[in-house]
C-alpha cells in the first residue's frame, strides 16, 4: 500500500507539473525562431483571407515597382502618407483612408494656396474621400509641377509607411533613409487601368496593407470587364467597323483637337478601327493640322476628351470652320468622353470610357449597357460609392457622356 501511494503521489506531481507547463506555454516568451514561425503562419492566413490579423505579422520581403527590395510588416501600418501623381488614388482603391496621416495640398480643397488646375475635373478618389482629405495636414504641395518629395513635410506627418509614385530608385532610397520608414514605390504604366504595372501596383499595396483579397478582387474585376468588352467586339468584321478618331487626350495639359494616339487603349480593348495608323511612334502626341484635315473625310465617329473642351472652344471661336473637313462633325457623330487624366489616370473613368466608346461605335453589341449604371457599378467597385452624379456634375464633365450638338456645343 505504501508503495502504491508513493507511485500515485509521483504520478500526480508529474501530471500537475505538466498542466502548469502547458498553461504557461500560452503566455511564455518564445524564442525569435519560434516567433517567426508562429507569425509567419498568421501572415500567410491573412494574405489569403484579407481579414484582420489576430497578432502582429512578421516582416516579409517585397519588391516594389522600381525593383527595390523592402522589408515590410503587412497590415501593421497606422500612419500612412501617399506622395506623387496617382499614389493616393491607388491607395484609395485598396486602403483605409482613415489611416492616412497627411495628404498633398492638391487633394485638400480647403486650402487657398494649392494647385487648382484639376479642380473642375472629376477625380473620383477625391469625390469619394474629400471629407477625410480636407482634415489632414500637408505632406507636400503635390501636383504635376512637384517633381520631388518634400521630406520635412512628410516627417511632420509622422508616417510609418509611405506610398510613392516617384519612380527614381536613388531618390526613393534616399527618401527612405531620411524618413526611416518603408517607402513603397508604385507605378501606372503606359496602359493605365489595363496595364500590368497598374494591376501589380494594386496587388503590391494589397500585400503591404494586408488587403490582398480586396486587391485581388479589384484586379479580377478589371480583367473581367476588359474581357467582356473584347468578347462582344472581337468577331465584328473589319469591313463593318466605322473609322474613329479620338482627340483631346491629356499630355501635361497641352491638349486640343490635334492631340491623339494611334494605339489608344480603349480602342484596342474594344476592337475599334482607329483612323490614325501611320504615326512614327505610339503614345499621345500632336498631329499637324494638315494631317488632321487629310483624315477628315475618313472620320465616321469622333470622340473628344472632356479635358480638351476648354482649349478647343477658343480655337473654334476664332475659326468656326476648323472641323468642316471632318465627316463626323458634319454628320453630327461627335461624342464626349470623360476626362481621365487629372494628376495621373483616373483608372475607373478610363474603364468607363472604354464601355462608352464601345457602346457608341457598336450600339447593337452594347444595347443592354446603361452608361450611368455602369459608371456607378465601376466606382462602387473601385471606391465603394456610386459616383456617377458627382462625376457628371463637375464643370469639366459638361453633364456627362453625351453626343455633342456640333452646331452649339463650342459656341
Amino acid at each position: 500500500m505504501k508503495i502504491n501511494k508513493a507511485i500515485i503521489s509521483i504520478l500526480s506531481a508529474v501530471i500537475a507539473l505538466s498542466l502548469v507547463m502547458t498553461g504557461c506555454s500560452a503566455g511564455k516568451t518564445v524564442t525569435k525562431t519560434e516567433t517567426a514561425t508562429v507569425t509567419k503562419t498568421v501572415t500567410e492566413t491573412k494574405t489569403i483571407t484579407g481579414g484582420p490579423n489576430p497578432t502582429e505579422s512578421t516582416p516579409i520581403k517585397v519588391t516594389d515597382m522600381v525593383g527595390r527590395e523592402l522589408s515590410i510588416t503587412p497590415g501593421s501600418y497606422k500612419n500612412i502618407v501617399c506622395i506623387g501623381a496617382g499614389a493616393l488614388r491607388m491607395y484609395s482603391y485598396i486602403g483605409d483612408v482613415s489611416l492616412l496621416s497627411g495628404v498633398e495640398d492638391i487633394d485638400n480643397s480647403t486650402l487657398s494656396d494649392r494647385p487648382k488646375m484639376f479642380d473642375s475635373v472629376a477625380r473620383p478618389y477625391v469625390l469619394a474621400n474629400a471629407e477625410v482629405f480636407n482634415k489632414l495636414p500637408s505632406c507636400g504641395v503635390g501636383g504635376p509641377n512637384a517633381q520631388a518629395a518634400e521630406a520635412e513635410k512628410i516627417l511632420s506627418c509622422g508616417p510609418d509607411l509611405v506610398i510613392s509614385e516617384y519612380e527614381d530608385v536613388e531618390k526613393e532610397n534616399a527618401l527612405q533613409q531620411q524618413l526611416g520608414v518603408p517607402v513603397v514605390t508604385v507605378k501606372y504604366g503606359a496602359g493605365g487601368v489595363f496595364d500590368k504595372a497598374f494591376k501589380d501596383s494594386l496587388l503590391l499595396i494589397g500585400t503591404v496593407l494586408n488587403e490582398s483579397k480586396k486587391a485581388d478582387d479589384l484586379v479580377a474585376f478589371i480583367n473581367s470587364e476588359e474581357a467582356e468588352i473584347t468578347k462582344r467586339t472581337k468577331d465584328i468584321a473589319d469591313a463593318d467597323k466605322p473609322s474613329v478618331y479620338i482627340c483631346g487626350l491629356g499630355n501635361w495639359g497641352t491638349t486640343n483637337h490635334l492631340m491623339t494616339a494611334q494605339n489608344y487603349n480603349s480602342f484596342n480593348i474594344a476592337n475599334v478601327k482607329n483612323v490614325v495608323t501611320d504615326l512614327a511612334t505610339n503614345g499621345i502626341q500632336k498631329i499637324d493640322e494638315e494631317k488632321f484635315v487629310a483624315l477628315g473625310d475618313k472620320m465616321d465617329i469622333m470622340f473628344i476628351d472632356a479635358a480638351a473642351v476648354k482649349n478647343i472652344k477658343p480655337l473654334y471661336s476664332e475659326d468656326p470652320t476648323m472641323f468642316d473637313s471632318c465627316k463626323a462633325w458634319k454628320d453630327g457623330n461627335v461624342y464626349l468622353e470623360m476626362a481621365y487624366n487629372a494628376y495621373y489616370t483616373n483608372a475607373e473613368i478610363a474603364l468607363i470610357n472604354t464601355w462608352y466608346i464601345a457602346k457608341v461605335v457598336y450600339p447593337e453589341q452594347f444595347k443592354d449597357i446603361d452608361i450611368t449604371a455602369k459608371t456607378n457599378e465601376v466606382t462602387q467597385k473601385f471606391l465603394g460609392k456610386n459616383l456617377a452624379d458627382a462625376i457628371f456634375a463637375k464643370p469639366s464633365s459638361f453633364g456627362g457622356y453625351q453626343r455633342i450638338n456640333t452646331e452649339t456645343f463650342f459656341k
